[in-house]
């Protein structure tokens, strides 16, 4: 059964429709999404995304979406909220899709074509990142991009148990975990408060 995004107004079907039709031109060139999940994007991806609107908290002024890839979830997120938002993306090719997409959607987005390592460090009340690395990898670069009193929102598989026991060893945080709307077997996590433990002299 398909399922909606929430609350969507006419103008924000629209734009998310545009952006639908643009990765269905660009992925078969640069590989954007997986070939067998075309047929089911708005359902495996821009629902997926949408359903962290709500779990934004209220404070957030701005998004920082690491290893943006084709957008998601940072450019669904930047239609659906109007808040500005980096989309941090290396592939030069994907990059240019995200700069088009942007354009076409009129998203408040900004992409950055750099490694999320190196980059100047975006100070965003918002850090997300879909299937960039594990947690235990990938929270050096949420903190590298995150404002103080800032949260992340990460979408997470399977392995999420495994990833939070992982990264305890060296960070401390808190944690919520909430379950996904669109795949049982993933989970959202909700991390505020996010540093580095500090080793036992």
């Amino acid at each position: 059964m398909k399922q909606e995004a929430p609350a969507l107004a006419p103008d924000q079907r629209a734009r998310l429709t545009a952006y639908v039709e643009l990765i269905a031109r660009w992925s078969p060139r640069i590989n954007l999404i997986a070939p067998g999940d075309l047929p089911r994007l708005w359902d495996r991806h821009i629902v997926d995304a949408a359903q962290l609107v709500p779990l934004i908290p209220p404070a957030t002024r701005s998004i920082a979406d690491l290893g943006s890839g084709a957008g998601l979830p940072g450019l669904v997120l930047a239609i659906l909220t109007g808040l500005p938002t980096h989309l941090v993306e290396r592939d030069r090719r994907k990059a240019a899709f995200l700069r088009e997409a942007a354009r076409a959607t009129a998203a408040p987005a900004t992409v950055h074509t750099a490694d999320a390592n190196s980059l100047t460090p975006l100070d965003a009340d918002l850090v997300t990142a879909r299937a960039l690395a594990p947690l235990p990898d990938l929270l050096p670069l949420v903190v590298r991009h995150l404002a103080p009193g800032g949260a992340a929102l990460l979408p997470k598989g399977a392995t999420a148990k495994a990833e939070l026991t992982a990264a305890a060893a060296l960070w401390t945080m808190r944690i919520e975990q909430l379950p996904s709307r669109t795949d049982p077997a993933a989970t959202i996590l909700r991390l505020t408060e996010v540093a580095r433990a500090r080793r036992s002299p």
